[in-house]
């Protein structure tokens, strides 16, 4: 028996746009961006047409709009988008034995051990061809023995294409791509490269583990893997763990919607927190209310995939708002994040700025780093795993 992997990695061509043209068809080969508003937003997706002219998401929109003064710019509907993903979710779940959904967009497959019966390469074709005729939605994939190298070949294939790298064949397909095509390469790591003479793969491909190591220290080893199309790293299934709550007990029922407000910050805060450094973005919020006489009433709401708190903490409010009628005296608290989908922190650009999404990444560093909640909202010092607060002298 073969034990060769055969991974897929499948993306939904500039989804969002795609999605926005199925409604309303005149967006057709026009150039498209979707995303915040011109003077403080950001661009979330653009068509192809729009990619000409050097527009790229998490790009402010001002400058994109710059690029591309003709673009039709649409500020997005969530609904959609979400209903969209769900569709081809449930297409894949019905197709394949082991899968892992990386975004709203994109998906891992794993097929290995399936070659014993069938053609993997068939498999993820007629997959393809399938959500492209159930969904209206174009689609490319890149197939390989890795989720490095298939989703390299994904962008290689795109727009609406698909590409096998057959195995043995992955440093000869990585060759001649230029270095800052790695996934997870950063923009530090290649203009060090550039400075040694390293612009393509083939050119790191001949470089010697040792020199990598003596530059770049730990990371020497991942540079080299990548660039021969090592990669072990598995595919985490999708429904691994399905939900992530808190819940908080009062000493005394409270009736101050200031501090349930309070409490449920520091909860969805932290929540959120692990949800970023577990790789998770959850699609469903929830809230539970147990009144003094035990009563318990939960209401939940679908979102769009997000790990954020500017997004969870608002609509947490709201389901406060809808579920406690502001009298009742409150025993207990809970929030609950479910529908949880492996995935990077997918940055809700429609409401992001660069300011935010900078401070993500600042306050996640720093917290990874320093331990839960070394860096918090004011609202939410008083509770969770941090026992002090630093502001007040002991």
């Amino acid at each position: 028996m073969s034990n060769k992997r055969h991974i897929i990695h499948i993306d939904l061509d500039s989804f969002f746009v795609s999605v926005e043209r199925k409604f309303n068809p005149e967006l057709i080969g026009k150039a498209v961006i979707i995303g915040g508003s011109a003077d403080r937003g950001v661009v979330a997706s653009c068509s192809y047409e729009a990619r000409k002219y050097g527009v790229h998401s998490a790009m402010p929109t001002r400058q994109a709009l710059k690029l591309c003064p003709h673009a039709i710019l649409i500020s997005g509907s969530h609904g959609r988008y979400g209903e969209a993903s769900r569709e081809v979710t449930e297409i894949i779940h019905n197709a394949v034995p082991l899968y892992q959904k990386t975004s709203v967009d994109e998906f891992y497959i794993d097929l290995t051990g399936m070659d014993r019966f069938h053609d993997p390469y068939q498999i993820a074709s007629d997959l393809r061809q399938k959500v492209m005729r159930d969904t209206g939605l174009p689609i490319s994939f890149g197939m390989a023995s890795s989720k490095t190298v298939a989703k390299m070949a994904t962008n290689h294939a795109k727009p609406n294409g698909q590409l096998l790298v057959p195995h043995g064949g992955e440093m000869a397909f990585l060759a001649p791509l230029p270095i800052s095509k790695i996934p997870m390469l950063g923009e530090s790591t290649c203009k060090k490269l550039y400075e040694y003479g390293i612009e393509k793969i083939g050119d790191l491909q001949k470089v010697e583990l040792r020199f990598l190591q003596t530059v770049f220290g730990k990371s020497g080893l991942f540079i080299w893997e990548k660039a021969r199309g090592i990669d072990h790293s598995e595919i985490v299934p999708h429904s691994d763990r399905k939900s992530i709550s808190s819940e908080h007990t009062f000493h005394t029922d409270v009736a101050d919607r200031r501090t349930l407000e309070t409490i449920l910050v520091s909860m969805t805060e932290e929540l959120s927190y692990k949800l970023r450094k577990e790789d998770k973005l959850s699609s469903c919020l929830a809230i539970k209310i147990r009144y003094a006489n035990f009563e318990t009433h939960t209401l939940q709401e679908k979102i769009s995939l997000t790990a954020a708190e500017h997004i969870l903490i608002p609509g947490i409010k709201n389901l406060l708002k809808k579920a406690w009628n502001g009298h009742r005296p409150v025993r207990l608290i809970g929030v609950r994040l479910s529908n949880l989908a492996t995935g990077r922190y997918q940055i809700n650009l429609f409401e992001d700025n660069e300011e935010r999404i900078r401070l993500y990444q600042a306050m996640d560093n720093i917290n990874f780093k320093f331990g839960d909640k070394t860096v918090c909202r004011a609202a939410g010092m008083e509770i969770g795993t941090r026992n002090f607060n630093p502001f007040l002298k002991g």
